[in-house]
């Protein structure tokens, strides 16, 4: 999405966009508050705010973007209903994303919660309903695509089922993905009222922005103001 919906974009207006990789969900924003890059893309909302709690970063969300939901991914079963007694799910290992995971099961009905969770705290903690025996494997999710072999069952956060090539619409169960959940492009918060954070915020809200997503990015989901 970023080469191909919001870069041109922003080449049209004058800049020299320069992309860098990361292999995990810590350093970019460390590399942000550090002045190293001007802005990145890869987390959603609830992990940002979390992140930047804990570690006391002053960043903020510009705008969600349409993101790739996680997904439920295996390469022993075609559906479901085949998942079978005491098999390995993989999840990530952040809680927030752990929290997706497991409303990803009990959405798909693998595992049961409480009446009245939280979905953004549910935890192996709370899980009240596990009649296959579900063993849980916690993960970075950077390495979570390459447990797809590995384990039965592997939830992989959209972002690097994409970087793996895995089909979205090959997985088991998509998540119901709520906006806190979208991918949003975060500046420092003294940047914020920037030409640049400006200019991305006009990009991503231009026609030929929706016009790429609708034409390339199947099964993403949109963010409630595109909508």
């Amino acid at each position: 999405m970023l080469s191909s919906a919001i870069v041109p974009g922003l080449e049209e207006k004058g800049y020299t966009v320069d992309i860098q990789e990361f292999s995990d969900y810590v350093y970019p924003n460390n590399a942000l508050a550090n002045e190293e890059i001007d802005a990145n893309l890869f987390q959603h909302t609830v992990y940002l705010e979390n992140f930047t709690e804990q570690n006391n970063l002053d960043l903020v969300g510009l705008i969600a973007v349409p993101t790739a939901p996680m997904g439920l991914y295996s390469e022993a079963y075609e559906t479901i209903e085949d998942i079978e007694n005491g098999d390995e799910i993989a999840i990530p290992n952040d809680p927030t994303n752990a929290a997706r995971a497991f409303m990803i099961l009990e959405e798909a009905g693998l595992i049961g919660f409480e009446d009245g969770i939280d979905e953004l705290t549910a935890s192996a903690r709370d899980i009240t309903d596990n009649p296959l025996d579900l063993q849980f494997v916690e993960l970075e999710a950077a390495q979570l695509p390459r447990q797809v072999g590995s384990s039965e069952i592997t939830a992989v956060p959209g972002n690097f089922a994409l970087s793996a090539n895995l089909d979205l619409l090959e997985a088991l169960e998509l998540e119901n993905m709520p906006d806190q959940y979208r991918n949003v492009v975060a500046v420092r918060a003294e940047d914020e009222e920037s030409t640049l954070a400006n200019d991305i915020v006009e990009v991503i809200q231009s026609e030929q922005f929706e016009e790429i997503i609708d034409e390339e990015f199947e099964g993403f989901g949109k963010p409630e103001w595109m909508e």
